[in-house]
């Protein structure tokens, strides 16, 4: 098939056929996104077949061990990486504070760590708290109209002194989809190591992180039709210099090194109905594929094709309605799927109210970005309306919200 077939689609998601969200269109994705139908099956067998501890000898421990390595063997497969350099911890702000934690032990005094304020807070504030130690944090900053990050203030920023960059693959407010590899490809140039937040972008194209080129790679699953987990990527090279950050006799065991909290066991498991989904997306769209790199670019490119499809309308929206200004490039061809909007004669709050009245499910707020709404100079306290979607969303879904903010506005 040429394009996605969204009947398929909706199908794979039980909340399409959940009566109390029967007329409503969810425009709060980025928030976080529907769970596929197969995440749901695997947590809900896990449950009731394998609750207890994993990898003991008994057979239904081995079998529930099983599950949970399954599950980093799929995700590195469409990743693109080793099943050892998938971590899943139990968000992507715990993973962050856990990194910084790890390089906090390998960096010195007069080091100097580059964060954006383009980014969510948790590839920010986790950094910044490493100022105590003796690290010199350096700002990356956005142009103050676009709210877009310049790479070529790179060639200025990078000093001999700078271990780390932390910037965002994409940004959940502007929705800015920043050139990674390039940027990674000048980091490693200078001998920087790459922290990518891919939170926003992941659930609209998993990425192949081998072609990134970056060091560490991290975004939320239960914004990718998953459990509530954080997914983490880190290197095996990066992972050797930060060492273990699990209890000391673990030190064997790769996948506990950067989750010290222990996993959930049944999550864990679960994640792999991701998976799952995204293989029934490709064989329901594609004859069979040689690798699964293969498939994973076909489905990649699926997704991002559904999400051309809509964006333009919304956009064209809002840029040309007199009552609201866009936030972020007009241009769909550089941005995500996630909308947000500055009304004139109401506070987002006030607007997101009277949309939700409408069958409308929205957000409006700073949504973690305070740096960068300030930086635009919107105050956070309002923070924007925001409006997300992805691939599932039919066009039904967005005349319904066009529809909507013509009856409120």
């Amino acid at each position: 098939m040429s394009a996605l077939d969204l009947q398929f689609v909706r199908s794979q998601f039980p909340a399409f056929d959940e009566p109390s969200l029967e007329g409503q269109a969810f425009f709060d994705n980025a928030g976080g996104a529907y769970a596929c139908l197969p995440v749901i099956v695997h947590l809900n067998r896990y449950y009731h077949e394998s609750k207890i501890q994993p990898y003991h000898l008994h057979p239904v421990s081995q079998k529930a061990g099983k599950q949970m390595d399954a599950s980093h063997e799929r995700l590195a497969g469409y990743l693109n990486v080793s099943p050892e350099e998938v971590h899943l911890g139990p968000s992507t702000s715990q993973n962050t504070y856990v990194l910084a934690q790890a390089f906090a032990n390998v960096l010195l005094p007069g080091d100097e760590i580059i964060v954006t304020n383009q980014d969510h807070e948790a590839n920010i504030g986790v950094w910044r708290r490493l100022e105590k130690q003796g690290v010199v944090i350096k700002e990356w900053r956005v142009d103050s109209v676009t709210g877009e990050l310049d790479p070529s203030d790179l060639d200025t920023l990078f000093t001999e002194k700078t271990k780390l960059l932390a910037f965002n693959h994409c940004s959940n407010v502007v929705a800015h989809i920043n050139p990674v590899k390039e940027i990674c490809s000048k980091a490693k140039q200078a001998g920087v190591w790459t922290v990518v937040d891919g939170v926003s972008y992941a659930a609209h194209g998993m990425p192949d992180v081998a072609d990134l080129g970056v060091d560490i790679y991290v975004f939320s699953l239960y914004k990718t039709y998953g459990p509530h987990l954080g997914v983490m990527v880190i290197r095996d090279e990066m992972a050797d210099i930060l060492g273990n950050q699990a209890h000391y006799f673990n030190g064997a065991y790769r996948h506990k090194w950067f989750v010290p909290a222990g996993p959930d066991h049944a999550q864990v498991a679960a994640a792999q109905g991701v998976i799952d989904y995204f293989d029934r997306l490709h064989d329901h769209h594609f004859e069979k594929a040689s690798t699964v790199q293969v498939r994973a670019q076909r489905v990649r490119k699926l997704i991002q094709e559904a999400d051309a499809a809509l964006l333009p309308q919304l956009l064209d929206y809002v840029s040309e309605h007199p009552k609201l200004t866009l936030v972020g490039p007009s241009n769909p061809a550089k941005r995500a799927a996630t909308v947000s909007i500055l009304p004139t004669d109401q506070t987002p709050q006030e607007l997101a109210a009277k949309l939700v009245k409408q069958g409308i499910i929205c957000g409006a707020g700073h949504f973690y970005a305070v740096r960068l709404l300030e930086a635009l100079g919107v105050d956070p306290d309002t923070g924007v309306l925001r409006l997300s979607f992805v691939h599932y969303t039919s066009q039904e879904d967005m005349q319904q919200l066009l529809n909507a903010l013509d009856r409120v506005l």
